[in-house]
């Protein structure tokens, strides 16, 4: 217990910054994960052509790959910004293509015709799919978007090797110190496990509110 005693403060800079990764990211991947969905099933070719590429790219990029291309690549174009702010556009971006297949895959759950009854009653597209697509397609995707978004909090540990405060980072400064590595990997893995069942319970309270019924 003394690494963890000895050190709250330090633990505790590190979980809130894991937190504040986890939560910006999370809400940058649901947005652009929504928008892209959108543009995989929209009836213009040029926006399916740009949500493929944009899930292609960076469902096979490596994270640590993208984390240097934003953090080492976007200054070269003028663009600089606070290293956390770099770490939540990789990680949001990244997870945004996995949060679109999940969404592609539960609009594809809802009949053909709910779709075709909404425009033949005048409405759009857009009008369609955010009224009457999208909230079916999420009930139905709650808990692959739970898992996704879980993946994403252990994701963000990348982030401490580009200068950014986050959990796992804080071993560095307690092996310096000279406390235990096997205790100090403890601790960490236990806030990891506090954000990790917290995301759970969330995703758990929100199917059996509004997931569908199997």
């Amino acid at each position: 217990m003394d690494v963890l005693t000895e050190n709250f403060s330090l633990y505790g800079k590190g979980f809130l910054g894991t937190v504040e990764l986890t939560v910006y990211a999370s809400l940058l991947a649901l947005v652009l994960g929504f928008v892209m969905a959108s543009f995989r099933v929209a009836p213009v070719g040029s926006f399916r052509v740009f949500g493929t590429v944009w899930v292609a790219v960076l469902r096979n990029t490596p994270l640590t790959l993208l984390f240097f291309a934003v953090l080492l690549g976007l200054p070269r174009f003028g663009l600089v910004l606070p290293f956390q702010l770099f770490a939540v556009l990789a990680l949001g971006c990244y997870t945004s293509a996995f949060i679109c297949e999940v969404l592609r895959s539960g609009i594809n759950t809802v009949p053909k015709g709910q779709g075709e009854a909404a425009r033949s009653l005048g409405m759009t597209f857009g009008h369609t799919l955010g009224s009457v697509v999208l909230p079916q397609a999420f009930r139905s995707v709650i808990p692959p978007i739970g898992s996704t978004l879980i993946a994403l909090a252990k994701n963000s540990a990348i982030a401490g090797a580009f200068s950014v405060t986050e959990l796992l980072g804080t071993y560095k400064t307690l092996n310096e110190l000279g406390y235990s590595i096997i205790w100090t990997f403890v601790w960490i893995a236990v806030g990891y496990l506090i954000i990790t069942l917290s995301i759970s319970a969330l995703f758990n309270v929100l199917e059996k509110r509004y997931g569908v019924a199997r």
